[in-house]
């Protein structure tokens, strides 16, 4: 868990910004080549980010924003994000200024159909997601007929048919400084051969002049060969048998050919099946322990992973009021709380205040644990349970403030009794560690979302 807040926090700020204004032909890309291979919740995220994008005014966010957005919590969000960076849809930036985080995202277009298939990682990836069949009507989909009915003969003019050159100063407006937006072509998968370690001195060792032309060897990038001996598993001695098998008769080394050679050379020598991708970048993600050492494990797990929404959501049964959700935001955004702290406040006066979220309870509450420089959830807890005296009295000394409240103009007032205010007071020196009825209600609750949680699962 520590990794991930390292990596991300919810009150981190965020920006947005697009390589070029996306299309119809884009979405199309991303629904249906992308989105098999990056899963729902990272095309979530991307078409998120995409319509926050577009707004006229440019504006900044916080990762509150895409929690309550996406109803997830930061962590599947950061290995959405991830993902998107690893496809080559997202490049992040980050900028760090004392304890100030920023990041910025840039939303980069996915590859046109011919580049995406003509790419071995991607086209294998998706081929092992969707199936043969699926793959053979994604192709049929994409393909272009350019051939003309028969009959038809081309009469279109062209540029210098229609126009002539006019004799203008315009040397000198040419010759400003100027930067304009342009369609950015997609980098595809960002692959660093560096990152994989390949023996290319041991591969070209092996292949002579008279079995190889150099010429022909170096029309194929190392890019190229790199991937597919990433994707197929080959090592530099297999890749010599691969590439003997691509040559021509003129010997020559099309691309084509070279693909089809690792293709069947895979299929022969390791497995009839197509490779499959594993995504192993995961393990800054917060994973659930299999056997909390005790239900208070479970319960913080739970409270420094759920959006504040999910969680007022889990504790209500139902939708939560807008002035509840926007005081966890002010928390988060305005004071800079962790998830986890908002959380344990927001249940512990929820739960000692019948069900009520008043804002300056919650807000004394607050300010004395920013004094106290609690930030995390185990804190929150032990402070709640060892101040709950003193929250008692700010409690009762919020309901004296109510009928104070009330029109002048009433005629009678019922006092109430001020046996009322101090019913829930305990001497000091009988004051437990910690509360059983919430700790009860805690309990509780969280049985019932574990119940929930089983039956989705």
């Amino acid at each position: 868990m520590a990794a991930l807040y390292k990596e991300l926090q919810p009150v981190d700020v965020y920006k947005i910004r697009l390589s070029h204004p996306f299309s119809d032909y884009d979405r199309q890309l991303l629904t249906l080549f992308y989105q098999p291979l990056i899963g729902s919740q990272a095309m979530s995220l991307f078409m998120t980010l995409w319509a926050d994008a577009e707004q006229p005014f440019k504006k900044e966010y916080t990762h509150y924003h895409l929690m309550n957005t996406l109803t997830l919590p930061l962590g599947p969000i950061f290995e959405a994000r991830i993902s998107l960076e690893a496809i080559g849809l997202m490049r992040t930036y980050q900028k760090t200024e004392g304890a100030i985080r920023e990041f910025a995202y840039e939303l980069l277009p996915p590859l046109d159909a011919k580049t995406f298939f003509a790419d071995p990682l991607l086209s294998t990836f998706l081929f092992s997601k969707i199936g043969e069949q699926s793959y053979r009507n994604l192709r049929t989909r994409f393909m272009v007929n350019n051939e003309v009915e028969a009959g038809f003969n081309d009469i279109s003019r062209t540029f210098l048919d229609v126009y002539k050159p006019v004799q203008v100063d315009f040397a000198s407006m040419s010759n400003e400084p100027s930067q304009f937006v342009g369609k950015k072509a997609s980098e595809g998968i960002p692959f660093e051969q560096n990152d994989f370690d390949f023996d290319f001195d041991l591969l070209r060792s092996g292949l002579s002049e008279q079995m190889v032309p150099q010429s022909a060897l170096s029309s194929i990038s190392n890019d190229l060969i790199a991937r597919l001996a990433f994707l197929y598993s080959l090592t530099p001695l297999d890749m010599q048998k691969v590439i003997m098998m691509a040559l021509d008769d003129q010997l020559q080394l099309p691309e084509e050919r070279l693909r089809k050679a690792a293709a069947e050379f895979y299929k022969l020598h390791v497995s009839q099946e197509a490779p499959i991708l594993h995504k192993v970048f995961q393990q800054t993600v917060p994973k659930m322990p299999e056997r909390p050492v005790t239900r208070e494990d479970e319960l913080i797990f739970y409270l420094e992973n759920t959006p504040p929404i999910e969680m007022l959501r889990d504790i209500n049964g139902k939708e939560p009021l807008s002035v509840d959700v926007k005081l966890a935001e002010k928390l988060i955004n305005t004071h800079g709380f962790s998830v986890g702290v908002v959380n344990v406040l927001l249940q512990y006066v929820y739960l000692r205040n019948d069900g009520k979220l008043t804002n300056n309870y919650v807000e004394r509450i607050a300010s004395h644990w920013m004094n106290k420089g609690i930030n995390d959830a185990r804190a929150a807890l032990e402070i709640s349970r060892r101040e709950q005296d003193q929250y008692l009295k700010w409690k009762n000394e919020e309901q004296k403030k109510q009928p104070s409240r009330r029109k002048k103009t009433a005629s009678r007032e019922e006092k109430i009794p001020e046996w009322f205010y101090k019913k829930e007071q305990k001497p000091k020196d009988q004051a437990p560690a910690s509360d059983p009825a919430i700790d009860q209600k805690r309990q509780e609750l969280l049985k019932k979302m574990n119940a929930l949680r089983n039956e989705v699962e």
